[in-house]
This record gives structure tokens, sequence and C-alpha cells, in this order.
């Protein structure tokens, strides 16, 4: 069975109209209405398979819930550069809040050193979600044991007019707070 038709037969539609206004930049149309834990659930079980593969590969998609899907895939994988390369691809058919946050892969968390660099050039870009996803990576990785004062300038030189990158930014230094008082209130 393919991905879409499997995405269909989980159809809710009474999530459809409250995940649509919640995403109000995405038309209904273009919602299935999978609740989010049967997403997670279809990602576990294709993880690392032949569909997973072809679906990942194909771009753009249709609908909303196959970009929950394909954030969720991109996250399973296991291997640092093939997941970098995903993301780099995917990004650009981000168009959401929700597509960008429920990415967030899992081998990043061992490969530090190689995703600050990313996390600087997702930051700097021009599009909206693409520099939101880097303010998130930076939220999720570099608050804790690997925290630099110096991080906080990433997001505080974040130049972006607009309410889903300023949202993030907010995020970002309210969870900083709470995890690095003394580095971060001189950005307050």
């Amino acid at each position: 069975m393919k991905i879409r038709e499997i995405l269909f037969k989980l159809q809710d539609e009474k999530y459809r109209e409250f995940q649509s206004k919640l995403t109000p930049n995405i038309s209904k149309e273009k919602m299935i209405g999978v609740r989010v834990p049967d997403v997670r659930t279809i990602a576990k079980e294709y993880k690392g398979t032949k569909e997973a593969e072809i679906f990942i590969n194909t771009l753009p998609h249709e609908y909303y819930d196959e970009n929950m899907l394909h954030g969720l895939l991109i996250s399973e994988i296991k291997d640092y550069n093939e997941c970098v390369e995903k993301v780099n691809k995917f990004l650009p058919y981000v168009d959401n809040w929700a597509v960008c946050d429920i990415m967030s892969p899992k081998i990043f968390k061992k490969h530090k050193k190689e995703l600050i660099v990313e996390i600087k050039r997702w930051a700097k870009s021009d599009k909206i979600y693409e520099c939101r996803f880097g303010i998130e990576m930076l939220m999720s990785h570099f608050l804790d044991d690997d925290f630099k004062s110096e991080y906080l300038e990433i997001p505080a030189q974040v130049r972006f007019d607009e309410y889903y990158v300023k949202m993030m930014v907010a995020w970002f230094f309210a969870t900083s707070l709470t995890k690095q008082w003394d580095a971060t209130i001189p950005y307050i």
C-alpha cells in the first residue's frame, strides 16, 4: 500500500479542522487530517524501507501530512551526512511551523561539531523555515553541556521581520534564560 493511501485511511476530519486553525497559511484542502501520533507510528514502521526512501526522495509532496511524515522520517536517519543532505533537500519545501518543528534528527546529538556549522548557515538563511530550523536546532542541542556563550550571538543576530522566525528567537531566549541565565541576561 502506498504511503498516501495509508495516510488517507487514518484521516480524521475533526482533527483536520482543528489542525487547519493552527496552521492558517496552509489551506484545509492540503490537509488530510492524520493525528501526529499516527504519523509517528507510520514513520517508525517505514523508516529504513524502500518505500520510505522513495517517499523522501520525491518532492514536493501534495499534503501537509506527507510533509509531517517526511520530517519524521528524516529524524530517523542514522547517518549524519545523509541526514543533513535530506534536511537540506527538504527545507525549501517546508512551508509552516509544524513541519519545521517536527524535524528533530536523533543523529544530530552525536555530531555537535559538524552540526554547529550547519546551524550557523541555516540561521543566516533568508528563508523563513530554514532560519527557524537552525535556531530550533541550536536551542535543542546547545543550551546544556555543549553551551558556549558565543552561541547566543547566532539568534541575536537574526534580523528577520517574520512572525515564525521572531517566535523561534523568543522561544530560544526564553529557554536559554532557564538554562543559562547569567550568559543570557545581557541579550535580553
